[in-house]
């Protein structure tokens, strides 16, 4: 299953309100490290089963970039019962973003 595009509309449903961890991306389609980071990410939607894994376009999504001050992309936030349990910026290794997603 292809990662979940998030937008203003469905933020709170799919991620504040999910009953699993969520990863979000956010990332621009003009993005180099965005680009080496998708396939990781798309492998994640594909293999994790106990987190949702949701893609949000900073370019699209400006409100929600600014909500979680956004400052670089990607950036990746695994949010946990609408709380942010983690944050990274920059390309992280498939295997330390499984590490925070704890699955």
């Amino acid at each position: 299953m292809a990662a979940l595009h998030i937008t203003k509309d469905n933020f709170d449903s799919e991620v504040l309100h999910s009953d699993k961890p969520v990863l979000v991306d956010f990332w621009a389609a003009w993005c180099g490290p965005c680009q080496m980071l998708l396939p990781v990410i798309e492998e994640l939607a594909d293999e994790v089963t106990s987190a949702k894994i949701c893609k949000i376009n900073v370019d699209e999504q400006p409100e929600l970039a600014a909500q979680f001050d956004v400052m670089t992309i990607p950036t990746l936030i695994v949010i946990k019962d609408g709380k942010i349990m983690s944050r990274s910026s920059g390309v992280i290794p498939k295997q330390e973003i499984l590490d925070r997603l704890n699955v």
